[in-house]
């Protein structure tokens, strides 16, 4: 079994890319000039209450920022989104088809050794109809051997291809080469759980007395909409480098609220700020570098439900989608830096070269007389409004937007309802399609346009549309078998060709993230998929009164 030459070279430079980092934050944090507070803790923003903090049962960002300081898997997430090494020192691949890990010999919370056996459990798990994972999804994507089957219920989950080949060696298989399996191993999904601690306590394996977990922290309290508590795994395997003793993170889902907590000392780094340009422009004069603004890869769209009438008429769709003056929305409703959005995936992210859509140039003139064109041929008019309910959750600018584009969809005779649920309500909505429209938005899980377009398969639990398109999926499909990024770029595009053809989604912003951070906060650093480990972070102790 050969492995690639550039798959090896590329793990090298992000070897030493990741070490030449870790060495540099750790210099930084001793150095006499960066001494280190006494009291080394952190309170986060975390923007809402999540639903579990299971890994194979995780959706959605709060859960997914946890889990982050609470687990680890075979990756990390690394600057420019880059993978590097986790539990995993090392790996090698045969053809991006048969991967084999190298663990080192870490240990989880309660002091039991993590061997590869745990991976093979939780991966297993993840694909078990039993668990009904909400990202076994994600398993199917990476094409691991018979995840399809074992998902749909023809094959038991001991049939997944991933193995054990000893303590410390981690062998998968997959159907069909994957040039960018690793990218995906970072996600939730892909974490080890304690097999023993699972199958004692069921659905309780997750409580604060009962977790066992194996990342740079140990699960301490969870008060529910008050605060989550977090603290130091002292048998984590890089626990020499971890600074942070406790971090609390607070379901905070007001940005006003948030901000106001952070002036007032009761937060060290906030989620997010209120996306109100002038308040923006503000914070930026008079908090001068507490305001950290950065571009990741992550899109904000509208999903039209497909399988309630008139959004099943592709003509209703497109005349939704062209009404939304998005230059609007990202420069005067927002104003922090966002982008208009034409394409469903980011033009930032890595391997994508945005196509040229047509409907881009025109004028918003033009755009909302199309619309206008469009919604008369489905029928709809003065004497006969289309009346629409649109979804949100109570995040941030979610109402600030729904309120801006209802009032531009108005123009088309529109009526629109809006419809503000509670994030835990608000997915299981999502899920059952009880909605017309929805606000809907995606951080990539790597860096990758696979990890936007595969959202839009059929059957995709994530894909909110219920959209279906054998052509799409077939040319999605054969875009994971070609083995260059020239090749994979060009089917991209034919994909995005008929997301705008079809226009199951509107997109209508790319994301930047925008939160302030408190300058005793050392360590802080923005990467495109936006993953801050509280492990990376310290408390400087000349800037704390």
């Amino acid at each position: 079994m050969s492995p690639n030459p550039l798959f090896r070279f590329t793990l090298f430079c992000c070897a030493l890319f990741s070490l030449g980092l870790s060495t540099l934050s750790q210099a930084e944090a001793t150095s006499p000039s960066t001494q280190l507070a006494k009291v080394q803790q952190l309170i986060r923003g975390n923007r809402a209450e999540p639903a579990t903090l299971d890994p194979q049962k995780v959706e959605g960002v709060p859960a997914s920022n946890i889990l982050a300081d609470l687990f680890e898997g075979l990756v990390s997430i690394g600057p420019q989104g880059m993978m590097v090494p986790g539990i995993a020192t090392h790996w090698e691949n045969s053809n991006n088809q048969i991967y084999t890990f190298h663990l080192r010999h870490a240990k989880w919370s309660d002091g039991t050794p993590l061997t590869a056996k745990d991976f093979v459990f939780a991966w297993r798990r993840a694909v078990d109809p039993k668990l009904a994972s909400p990202y076994s999804w994600f398993v199917q994507e990476a094409h691991i051997t018979n995840a399809d089957a074992i998902v749909n219920g023809k094959l038991p989950p001991s049939k997944l291809g991933v193995e054990a080949l000893d303590p410390y060696t981690l062998k998968v298989e997959l159907s069909q080469p994957v040039p960018y399996f690793v990218q995906m191993l970072a996600n939730t999904t892909f974490y080890p759980v304690p097999q023993k601690v699972v199958e004692k306590y069921g659905e309780k394996w997750t409580r604060p007395e009962h977790m066992v977990s194996d990342g740079a922290y140990q699960l301490k309290s969870w008060v529910v909409n008050e605060k989550i508590v977090a603290v130091r795994n002292p048998y984590y395997w890089n626990n020499s480098q971890t600074h942070i003793n406790q971090v609390t993170y607070l379901p905070v889902t007001k940005p006003n609220t948030e901000v106001n907590r952070y002036m007032a000392g009761g937060m060290d780094m906030t989620y997010q700020i209120p996306t109100d340009p002038a308040q923006y422009h503000r914070l930026k004069e008079d908090m001068g570098n507490e305001l950290q603004t950065s571009g990741v890869i992550g899109n904000y769209y509208y999903s039209f439900n497909m399988k309630r009438k008139p959004l099943n008429d592709v003509r209703v769709r497109k005349a939704l989608a062209y009404a939304i003056d998005r230059e609007i929305i990202a420069k005067d409703v927002l104003g922090e830096g966002q982008l208009a959005a034409y394409t469903f995936t980011p033009p930032a992210t890595a391997g994508f070269t945005k196509p040229s859509l047509p409907w881009e140039k025109w004028s918003q003139k033009e755009l909302d007389q199309k619309a206008l064109t469009l919604m008369k041929q489905a029928g709809y008019g003065p004497e006969h409004p289309l009346k629409v309910t649109l979804l949100y959750s109570p995040h941030g600018y979610d109402k600030k937007i729904a309120l801006a584009i209802a009032s531009m969809w108005k123009k088309l005779g529109i009526d629109v309802s809006l419809n503000n649920q509670e994030w835990k309500v608000y997915l299981d909505t999502l899920k059952q399609f009880n909605f017309d429209i929805a606000v809907t938005d995606w951080y990539g899980d790597y860096n990758e346009p696979s990890t936007f377009l595969g959202l839009l398969l059929c059957g995709n639990p994530q894909n909110n549309s219920a959209y279906c398109n054998k052509e799409y999926d077939s040319i999605y499909q054969h875009s994971a078998r070609l083995t260059t990024a020239r090749e994979r770029a060009q089917s991209y595009d034919a994909l995005e060709e008929i997301i705008n053809r079809d226009m199951p989604v509107a997109p209508i912003f790319d994301f930047v993230t925008t939160r302030l951070v408190k300058p005793y906060v050392g360590g802080y650093s923005d990467n495109p998929l936006d993953k801050v480990y509280t492990r990376k972070l310290y408390i400087k102790a000349h800037q704390v009164s």
